[in-house]
């Protein structure tokens, strides 16, 4: 890769983060915050371990119609550009930082990890939103096949972030031991 290939993938890597973050931030500080201080439990979203039937009806009763319909119009709003922005951004940064990676089987690892995160975010918000819609009638199915996408979203993500970090430290020390020599 060029010196301006890299840097326009750095720089798509920098500002992808950027909007990301402050999705992310916006997300917690605000939707998320206004659903769990609405209902007076965590949103199906901060449910890393899942959650079962009666924890989603607790939660979809608790809300209520105005609750249920501010997790449609806003949270579910912002979680469609933050998967895309985040997987943006993790790939950016894996092939920013894996320029001087020997091993591609590495950088082609966490593509896949940061794709595999945002489709199940979107699983996840597609099955939230049936839930909602579906309301009071929740299928016993589609809470389980929600929580797995919600728990394999999670666990996809930290790897990817984790493989992500790995590839910016392997890149740091290499750089550190090119500039050296």
């Amino acid at each position: 890769m060029n010196r301006i290939e890299s840097k326009k993938i750095g720089m798509i890597a920098v500002g992808a983060g950027l909007i990301g973050a402050s999705i992310y931030a916006l997300m917690i500080n605000v939707t998320l915050a206004h659903i769990e201080a609405v209902s007076g439990h965590v949103p199906f979203d901060m449910r890393p371990f899942g959650y079962g039937p009666t924890q989603a009806a607790t939660l979809l009763e608790a809300l209520g119609v105005d609750g249920r319909a501010y997790y449609l119009s806003h949270q579910l709003a912002l979680d469609l550009l933050y998967p895309a922005m985040l997987t943006l951004t993790l790939i950016a940064t894996i092939c920013w930082f894996g320029q001087l990676t020997p091993n591609r089987r590495t950088i082609r690892f966490g593509i896949a990890l940061a794709i595999g995160s945002a489709l199940f975010d979107y699983v996840e918000n597609l099955g939230i939103a049936t839930m909602i819609w579906n309301w009071p009638e929740v299928s016993v199915p589609l809470v389980y096949a929600t929580s797995t996408a919600t728990i394999l979203k999670s666990t996809l993500t930290t790897l990817a972030v984790l493989l992500t970090l790995l590839v910016g430290f392997n890149w740091a020390r290499f750089s550190n031991v090119e500039s050296r020599a």
